[in-house]
């Protein structure tokens, strides 16, 4: 038994094994290894900190050999990468990627994503070649790119295509539009229509020039031999097209008014204008996650041999000593080894009030720092930051998949061949039946356009990038696609704490002044101590004491007592605002 699997098993991976201390480890991982079935040889290094194993590749995936090492309490070093795809249409396209991806050794899983254009790839690093996953996907019929490497020209090109669409839409709208009014005015019945040659005139640059890209597209599908909505869409418009040229080629002003140039070209407009608002949808979907990445700062202060340098903030390396200036965004997660101030985490825990952080307390990248001078040791850098982990949870829900969508993928892949059938049983069926061939054809290409499955294979993903998008705008990160597809039958939410359902902008609700004093002389004074603040609830008396149109007093000294309140001087008296610890009352 053991020779035969041999004899199968050729494929080799070497998986990078953390958290091995001693030859038992070692003997624990690779007694694992050996179990899952189609593993022929396993020898796990304890110095090396590797495993190599030889395994039958038509029984094994490479995950699932990952997952019996996870099983024993030790880890496989692997790593998430993010791919740009350029020239995907449908969830046809998005399959074909997928397995190229997964034919990449190294590549654990591929999850494609085709209303976001990218591919979410967890791979071995010491394995699996960058290089050879763009190759992988170019080698399919589309452009890659690392989406870190992509992301500084991604806006521009974005902006560009928007623009290159918009532009070919306006110019495929109006030369259908004469096409369209002359269909309108023998429906109405007065027998007008523009010449033959005319209608070739308007016809041929939407056709040829403007429906380009579905050629492109279909030849691409072609190539690896699988189906998708562009062939369809290239093969009905082709066909009203072609037979139009035929008859006017044959007949000449003859074959006027029974043309079908209009077909091809009003055809090839619409899925245009469908595609346009499809891409202004997955932009807009997306603007919410990259508002959320926006929120980590591009550069940081880092004390070095007692100097302050500005570096980029991927130069910081665990350990050093970053500086956070007041009203700066903190870098990176780390613990403050000098100083005392106050931050807004509010786009992390949803408190809209700032929270005080002294010397010992940890603070998370992209929190907004207040009135202190802080330095902070870093102790996560870059993607490993609390920030950039919640951004990668909604990116990988986003280019997720429901198990709704996995049924729409299976069926959009036996869709187009089926269509193709179907078409040509319907072109034979109206001849067999007596049928001239203009009307057999006619029916044949209505049967190609109108079962094009766009909407089958966008509706799902694009539904689901509006669904996470849309809750990420609203402070609410979906974690996984299941649970946005099971949020249907959510009847009650139940939240932990309340400070998370605020407006984020505290008011001043109520004013309660001892005996003899008035509440707009309370108002007064609180404001003016406030003038020299910028805590949120300062900000909050000040708006108030002007909305009631109260005069502000004289600030003649101001200080801040982190976490606790404010000492001031008005007009010469002293105020103190703040916890009872600091006015020496039992209560604030």
């Amino acid at each position: 038994m053991d020779i035969a699997v041999a004899d199968v098993a050729t494929e080799r991976l070497s998986l990078p094994v953390t958290g091995m201390t001693c030859a038992g480890c070692a003997g624990r991982v690779e007694r694992a290894l050996k179990e899952v079935g189609g593993v022929a040889d396993a020898d796990v290094n304890v110095a090396l900190e590797r495993a190599d194993v030889r395994y039958d590749a038509e029984r094994v995936d490479p995950a699932a050999l990952v997952d019996a090492v996870n099983a024993t309490g030790f880890g496989v070093r692997e790593q998430r990468l993010g791919l740009q795809i350029d020239g995907m249409t449908c969830t046809s396209c998005a399959k074909r990627v997928e397995q190229a991806l997964l034919a990449v050794p190294g590549v654990l899983s591929a999850s494609v994503n085709v209303a976001l254009d990218n591919a979410e790839v967890r791979i071995l690093p010491d394995v699996a070649d960058r290089a050879a996953l763009t190759d992988a996907v170019e080698r399919a019929g589309y452009n890659a790119r690392l989406a870190d490497e992509a992301q500084a020209e991604e806006d521009d090109a974005e902006a560009r295509a928007a623009r290159r669409d918009l532009v070919e839409l306006a110019v495929a709208a109006a030369l259908s539009l004469p096409l369209v009014a002359q269909m309108v005015a023998m429906a109405a019945g007065t027998g007008w229509h523009l010449p033959g040659w005319v209608e070739l005139v308007l016809a041929t640059p939407v056709q040829l020039w403007i429906g380009r890209r579905f050629y492109r597209a279909a030849w691409g599908a072609l190539k690896q031999r699988s189906g998708n909505m562009d062939q369809l869409v290239a093969m009905g418009t082709s066909a009203a097209y072609l037979y139009s040229v035929y008859l006017l080629a044959t007949q000449g002003a003859a074959a006027s008014g029974a043309l079908y140039f209009e077909a091809s070209a009003v055809i090839i407009t619409l899925i245009l204008a469908g595609k346009v608002l499809e891409a202004r949808a997955k932009r807009s979907a997306s603007a919410a996650l990259r508002e959320l990445m926006n929120l980590r700062p591009q550069r940081a202060n880092v004390l070095k041999g007692g100097e302050t340098v500005e570096v980029p903030v991927h130069a910081v390396a665990v350990g050093d000593i970053t500086v956070v200036k007041p009203g700066e965004r903190v870098a990176v997660d780390g613990l403050i080894t000098r100083g005392e101030s106050e931050l807004d985490q509010s786009l992390l825990t949803g408190e809209s009030l700032p929270v005080a952080r002294r010397v010992g307390d940890r603070v998370v990248a992209g929190a907004i720092n207040g009135g202190g001078l802080l330095r902070v040791r870093a102790e996560r850098i870059g993607e490993d930051t609390t920030l950039a982990k919640i951004g990668r949870l909604v990116a990988q829900a986003q280019a997720g998949k429901a198990p709704i969508q996995r049924l729409v993928d299976r069926v959009s892949a036996v869709f187009v061949p089926t269509v193709l059938v179907v078409a040509v049983l319907t072109l034979v069926g109206w001849l067999a039946a007596g049928a001239a061939f203009e009307p057999a054809l006619i029916a044949a290409v209505s049967v190609l356009v109108i079962a094009c499955p766009c909407a089958l294979g966008l509706a799902t993903p694009t539904a689901l990038v509006a669904g996470t998008g849309a809750a990420a705008k609203a402070g609410i990160l979906i974690r996984d696609i299941d649970t946005l597809e099971r949020a249907h039958g959510v009847d009650v939410v139940v939240f932990d704490k309340t400070g998370t359902l605020t407006k984020g902008e505290p008011e001043v609700e109520r004013l309660v002044p001892a005996a003899g004093v008035g509440e707009d002389e309370l108002l007064r004074v609180a404001a003016s101590a406030q003038q020299g603040s910028e805590h949120p609830l300062g900000k909050a008396m000040l708006r108030a004491a002007s909305n009631r149109g109260v005069a502000l007093g004289r600030l003649d000294a101001f200080e801040a007592k982190v976490g606790e309140g404010l000492i001031a001087t008005v007009d010469d008296h002293e105020v103190k605002i703040g916890r009872g610890s600091l006015t020496g009352e039992d209560a604030a």
